[in-house]
């Protein structure tokens, strides 16, 4: 997998997500040609 560099395009990536009122898998590329806003909480839905 390569690194995330600032100024340059995004690598592809795949993740779980809640989508359009639902849990799916995203890739980044499904969203080719839109602004794309990505936020996440690494210490949600844990016991942290």
């Amino acid at each position: 997998m390569s690194s995330a560099k600032v100024g340059a395009k995004a690598p592809e990536f795949e993740a779980p997500a809640y989508y359009k009122g639902g849990f799916t898998t995203v890739k980044l590329s499904d969203f080719q040609g839109k602004w794309v806003m990505l936020c996440f909480y690494p210490g949600d839905f844990t016991f942290v």
